[in-house]
């Protein structure tokens, strides 16, 4: 991702007076364990955070007390417990116990596999995932994170933003050219994110993976404001543009809205 080689101490803002550094330290330590690096040795978790050995040290032995990590004597791991921390943010938000129903039945009748994300910086992150049957290359699950500017839901997300915001944004991100339909250009970025802003929804083929195709609209709370993008993906092997909009968007924006509904009751 856009941080994944820069120490998380340097991508960490660090404001004032009411800053607990030893607390933000630890959890540069827990971010510091991903995909890329499932277990780490002391040192590495040093390099990766910014911290020196002994900081790193002090910290990696108290998450392992307390159960978050565990160790064979060089290497640390994350436990999951870990996953206590993300479900407190998910148990927070009932919205994802409303939009799950619903994303089961969408993906029962569009045959294709549905998800929830929300922004974060530069990423949309996942959720909440409802996979079908079918196999898919792209391996994804909740806490998953993928660049917002090429994803449909990270469209759908971005386009809610005021346009300062998200000119900030575009301004920020790294470009990298995923695949050969990947749009790099800040014009045609903007463009099809204000796109998506008048038409409410989001289509995008193969800009980030060969073969993937997929389609978003917004969830929008009582107040109006886009809180999470909903999708359906497929395989565009299987699945053409001119399908996704006449047979899956329909299915998909029904879903999105019975969501708000059960928002507004909830």
């Amino acid at each position: 991702m856009a941080t994944e080689n820069i120490p998380v101490a340097l991508a960490t803002p660090k404001p004032g007076d009411s800053y607990v550094q030893s607390f933000a330290r630890g959890l540069e330590v827990i971010r510091s364990f991903s995909a890329q690096a499932p277990q780490q040795t002391l040192s590495e978790v040093a390099a990766r955070t910014g911290l020196t050995r002994a900081g790193a040290r002090r910290i990696l032995l108290t998450l392992q007390a307390l159960g978050y990590v565990e160790t064979d004597g060089r290497l640390f791991r994350p436990t999951a417990r870990l996953l206590d921390l993300g479900f407190a943010y998910l148990s927070s938000l009932p919205i994802w116990n409303l939009a799950e129903p619903v994303m089961e039945d969408l993906v029962e009748r569009v045959r294709e596999s549905s998800s929830a994300a929300v922004l974060e910086g530069l990423d949309i992150v996942y959720v909440l995932r409802v996979p079908t049957h079918k196999i898919m290359r792209t391996n994804l699950g909740v806490g998953s994170r993928l660049p917002a500017f090429w994803t449909s839901m990270g469209r759908v997300l971005l386009a809610a933003l005021p346009e300062d915001q998200l000119r900030a944004r575009l301004a920020r991100v790294p470009r990298e050219r995923h695949t050969a339909h990947t749009t790099l250009d800040d014009e045609g970025l903007l463009a099809r994110i204000r796109a998506v802003r008048e038409q409410g929804w989001c289509l995008v083929n193969q800009e980030l993976e060969e073969g993937l195709i997929s389609i978003a609209a917004p969830l929008v709370d009582r107040a109006g404001r886009t809180v999470a993008a909903l999708n359906v993906s497929g395989q565009a092997n299987r699945t053409s543009e001119a399908q996704m909009r006449e047979e899956m968007l329909p299915a998909l924006l029904a879903a999105a809205q019975a969501i708000g509904q059960r928002m507004l009751r909830g």
